[in-house]
């Protein structure tokens, strides 16, 4: 990034010495400018290279930004621009540009809890007055999925800091099943986000726990305790599961009976990366996925209502069955009003 920067630097700079034609530019006066502009936006003292700014020249010349810049040599030694009205920042934006530019904006805001795009927000907030300005009756064409009533996505920014710093951090938890919240010291390891909900996975106790940030209540630094960095690589962890719960088992074969209607949108959005086409049936399609069983993926299964069918393996369907029963139990019961 520092680098990229440091290129812009000096592409402006070239800009605005090239439109001054009240003076004659060499490459070594190009090059004090460059350092100077340096020095006084970064403050760095370095010295440019002459091979610096003659890629950057070449560069400003190429379509490859973009530029297409007319710089020219005159007299064997001086630079200027051959169009007098040209400059880089008169470059035009076409309407694709703009489209690209306000679905960039719309999809970063979706990031808005992590401190590092809230810090961007002014950054942002210019773009986007900047693109606006461009077009009228503008409205969102993408929409990605958000609860703004999840609880504990204030927490996201902190975990992700103790991770990347290997912090160990005290937390304040309620499980669903807990009565009151407990206090426990964690090593935390990675963020998971699954189905529009953050997860962290942690150390504790020298195992693995998932905890649901919406039933973290508090979180404190643990300064007295060393940190043990598992080095955890999210695709392998996860691998074998759906969701965010691993069970620590081996995967099993699931194979399961999709009806007609809805087995084109199975074959398109795959229940797992691991899901294969078995067979074709006159009223579906059957498929097999190797993953653990988890409450994630029994509540994908439920999801399907009647249109799933759980074949193999027989603990599974099993646990499926019982689950229908009930929710039947349920729906007969009379409700007095």
């Amino acid at each position: 990034m520092a680098s990229n920067k440091n290129a812009l630097i000096r592409y402006k700079t070239i800009d605005q010495c090239l439109r001054n034609n009240m003076k004659r530019w060499t490459l070594n006066d190009l090059i004090d400018a460059c350092s100077d502009a340096l020095y006084e936006y970064e403050g760095k003292d370095v010295y440019v290279s002459k091979r610096t700014i003659q890629l950057d020249i070449q560069l400003m010349r190429s379509d490859k930004l973009g530029y297409n810049a007319p710089i020219e040599v005159y007299e064997r030694k001086y630079y200027r621009y051959a169009e007098e009205d040209y400059s880089i920042k008169n470059i035009p934006v076409t309407d694709n540009d703009i489209k690209i530019m306000n679905e960039a904006i719309q999809m970063l805001r979706q990031f808005k809890d992590f401190s590092l795009f809230q810090e961007m927000d002014g950054v942002l907030q210019r773009l986007e007055d900047s693109v606006y300005s461009s077009q009228k009756n503008n409205r969102a064409i993408i929409h990605l999925d958000k609860n703004e009533q999840l609880k504990g996505l204030k927490f996201i920014d902190p975990i992700y800091e103790a991770i990347q710093h290997k912090k160990v951090i005290r937390i304040t938890y309620q499980s669903f099943k807990a009565r009151n919240p407990s206090d426990m010291t964690v090593h935390p390891q990675l963020l998971k986000e699954y189905n529009n909900r953050w997860f962290l996975l942690a150390s504790h106790k020298k195992q693995f726990i998932t905890l649901a940030l919406d039933r973290i209540s508090n979180i404190i630094k643990d300064q007295n305790t060393e940190y043990n960095d598992l080095q955890i690589d999210g695709d392998i962890y996860y691998k074998d599961v759906i969701g965010a719960t691993v069970a620590n088992t081996r995967p099993q074969r699931i194979q399961f009976w999709i009806d007609k209607h809805n087995a084109p949108y199975v074959i398109t959005k795959p229940f797992h990366h691991t899901q294969r086409l078995i067979k074709r049936t006159d009223d579906g399609v059957i498929f097999n996925i190797l993953v653990q069983i988890n409450y994630e993926l029994e509540r994908k299964i439920l999801g399907f209502g009647d249109s799933i069918e759980i074949q193999k393996p027989e603990r599974l369907r099993n646990r499926m069955i019982g689950k229908l029963k009930k929710s039947i139990e349920i729906y007969s019961k009379i409700k007095h009003k």
